[in-house]
């Protein structure tokens, strides 16, 4: 029974102390078992580098992170000094800088840290949100990709070296910047202009959106004059000897974005007027080498993402649920309560489960990932490559629904509480999920371009083949089902004609392609457990 007491002495110090003293990998016997199934001889390397590495981003980072969250902690430009000299200063908080610093120094993308190490080091330092270090990661991995393939000079293997290895314990960060102001996803259509200057280029032109504008680094794609085809460059964002002078390298920043997530990290518009450039890779290749290298690790990434920000929402949810009562119950209790909770345990384990089992898939294709449509004449080989680039765009789009929809529910677990972005991480994790929706090609391109590479295959590779093939040891009839779904709709004509039938197959293959990825991911699990 409840009496008045004008001292109402309810307190959340209990649920706070376990908050404080929670440890992302110690405490996460799922993540544990998913390092003992994957990295095999690797796991206890792992588990012992974990002890002091888990450390750092449940406690310091993760402090850090919600700091510099605060609205009054955003960046902004100052595009002038006092002396009237044009420097586009991003100004950002100090304790951004010292994170940043401290995430970077640990040589995650050395040739001296391994590939499962650096997951698993991605994928905690992910609980913690974007907080101007995500996108980084993602962009610097793309580029140190890039590089590890096309360093053919002495400038890009400086720049190559600078990112991996780090110059003085000072590590470089990479950016890239494709999207132009009549679209993303459409990198042909770029109009960035590449004029030649003996070994180098000159780069001239606009970019629209543009994140991690601080970066030392950018790969850029921009057509060379007379060319109707994109090429990939690296840009340096100040040449040697000029960052400390805020003498950047041809190109202002225009403006920084208001946007909806991510707000820690700037997102620009910029203009290049003759901004030195370094050419990688052929010329002729640069659309299939930003999207074959730079994009899919940025897909795989958000894939690692996603798994962990759902996994620090499932955790929270259901220990907040433990420690909250209503009506004289604690509120874990009520039936429909706990069913949602095991809902977003089982989100935190297949989409951290499928994202494992795609990474191990990636690491473990013979001659490594191509990104095109492989021509390969030995045909086991060529449809492994094709599984693999359709797997890493169904994973984007899937997991990018439903980490917003799991952090949604997790929310709601907090009642008002869970809008209240000084009371928990989960808003803030939540509008960053959002934007990943958005980022690396929105559902409608992803679900095109899977139906059309689909389609295009079909006489050496029937659909009916590839589910049996990428889900082999799932329930059978679950895969039957799959398997004649998949083939009804690809065997319609094209989604490229507008009537009531096309609309259909379009609904359709939507929830298709959704349900297939949750079979993997659940295909994932059960290899797991």
């Amino acid at each position: 029974m409840s009496l008045p007491d004008s001292n109402n002495p309810y307190s959340f110090h209990e649920f706070l102390q376990w908050r404080e003293n929670v440890d992302y990998y110690r405490d996460d016997p799922f993540l544990r078992r998913m390092v003992r199934h994957f990295a095999k001889d690797e796991a206890d390397v792992i588990d012992a580098e974990m002890e002091r590495f888990s450390t750092l981003v449940s406690t310091r980072w993760r402090d850090m992170a919600e700091r510099i969250a605060r609205p009054e902690c955003r960046p902004y430009m100052m595009h002038y000094d006092g002396h009237r000299n044009r420097i586009d200063r991003i100004v950002r908080p100090y304790e951004i800088e010292v994170m940043e610093r401290e995430v970077f120094g640990e040589g995650i993308f050395s040739s001296k840290t391994s590939d499962w190490m650096r997951l698993v080091k991605l994928y905690l330092i992910g609980e913690n949100g974007e907080s101007c270090i995500s996108c980084p990661l993602a962009c610097t991995e793309g580029l140190v990709a890039l590089l590890d393939k096309f360093a053919d000079t002495e400038a890009l293997k400086t720049i190559r070296q600078r990112v991996k290895e780090g110059e003085n314990g000072d590590f470089a960060i990479g950016a890239q910047y494709l999207s132009e102001i009549q679209g993303g996803s459409d990198i042909p259509a770029n109009l960035l202009e590449a004029r030649p200057d003996g070994d180098a280029w000159r780069l001239y032109g606009t970019k629209f959106f543009c994140s991690a504008t601080h970066a030392d680094y950018a790969v850029v794609t921009a057509k060379p004059g007379g060319s109707d085809k994109p090429a990939l460059f690296v840009v340096p964002s100040w040449l040697d000897g000029n960052k400390a002078k805020e003498i950047r390298n041809g190109y202002t920043i225009d403006r920084i974005k208001w946007k909806m997530g991510t707000s820690e990290l700037t997102t620009g518009e910029l203009t290049y007027d003759g901004a030195l450039a370094y050419a990688v890779g052929p010329l002729d290749r640069g659309v299939a080498n930003a999207v074959g290298i730079v994009l899919t690790h940025s897909r795989l990434f958000i894939g690692i993402s996603s798994g962990s920000a759902i996994a620090r929402a499932a955790r929270e949810a259901r220990n907040y649920a433990r420690f909250r009562k209503a009506f004289g119950v604690t509120i874990g209790d009520f039936p429909m309560l706990a069913a949602q909770l095991d809902t977003l345990d089982l989100a935190a384990r297949r989409t951290t489960a499928g994202a494992f089992k795609l990474y191990g898939d990636y690491l473990g294709l013979p001659g490594g990932f191509t990104g095109g449509l492989s021509a390969d004449a030995d045909e086991s080989l060529r449809k492994k490559r094709f599984d693999l680039r359709e797997l890493i765009m169904l994973q984007k789009l899937t997991v990018t629904l439903d980490a917003p929809d799991m952090l949604r529910l997790a929310m709601s677990v907090f009642g008002g509480h869970g809008v209240m972005e000084d009371f928990s991480s989960l808003p803030r994790l939540y509008r960053d999920a959002a934007v990943n929706e958005l980022w690396e090609g929105p559902r409608n391109v992803l679900l095109t371009q899977i139906y059309r590479d689909f389609q295009r295959v079909a006489e050496w590779y029937p659909p009916a083949d590839f589910v049996r093939g990428v889900l082999e040891g799932l329930d059978g009839e679950r895969t039957q089902a799959l398997a004649e779904e998949m083939t009804r709709l690809v065997a319609h004509q094209t989604l490229f004609i507008q009537d009531d039938k096309t609309f259909e197959v379009c609904r359709r293959w939507d929830a298709f392609c959704h349900d297939f990825f949750h079979a993997y991911q659940d295909l994932a699990v059960a290899e797991v457990e």
